[in-house]
């Protein structure tokens, strides 16, 4: 294979980690539910300026505590099979993610669910991050999900009750944001979009 459609019929349904690493595309692909998904293309402004405002504000949250901030590139496996993450067939790369078990932390990326996961639209992966990856982060646990809109300025965060997100809340530029997961982890939303 050397280019990428998204999902692609030809290429069947059933890659596994195995075979994601053995890829060398030139553009960056995820693996979700054993099909091959192109990411965007180089992000747009608005996307990295957001990525780097929360980074900052996870990560001097997260400074000194167990759980540490991680952003993309990032290879996220979701797998129930720590010990055999290359049958994994999910690898994504969240644009953030918070993991507080340093155990599944590897070299290559982490192996099961991190306990929080941020994916910041665009246009091109709206619809995955909405769908598919909300589903995926659902199914192998992730406690919290944050989907950021930056045309909207805006965040929706998701929280893992009884194996279902529910929605924790939507926040708008005005608003102050808080976590369930972590609630000491709190700050004006116009933090975010400040550059914006």
């Amino acid at each position: 294979m050397n280019e990428v459609n998204e999902p692609e019929a030809l290429y069947g349904g059933n890659y596994t980690a195995k075979d994601y690493l053995s890829w060398t595309f030139d553009e960056l692909v995820e693996l979700i539910k054993g099909k091959v998904w192109k990411m965007s293309p180089a992000p747009t402004s608005r996307h990295q300026i957001a990525n780097s405002n929360l980074s900052r504000l996870f990560g001097n949250h997260f400074v000194g505590h167990k759980c540490i901030t991680i952003h993309a590139p990032f290879d996220v496996y979701l797998t129930h099979e720590p010990n055999d993450y290359k049958s994994a067939r999910t690898v994504v790369q969240p644009d953030l993610c918070v993991i507080c078990d340093r155990t599944k932390i590897r070299e290559f990326g982490c192996v099961g669910a991190p306990d929080l996961v941020v994916e910041i639209l665009s246009k091109s992966t709206a619809k995955k991050d909405l769908n598919d990856k909300y589903n995926v982060y659902q199914e192998f646990g992730v406690k919290e999900y944050w989907v950021v809109f930056p045309l909207e300025k805006a965040i929706t965060i998701y929280a893992l009750v009884d194996g279902r997100f529910e929605e924790h809340g939507l926040f708008n530029f005005e608003d102050e944001i808080d976590s369930k997961l972590f609630p000491e982890l709190t700050f004006k939303l116009e933090e975010v979009f400040t550059e914006l």
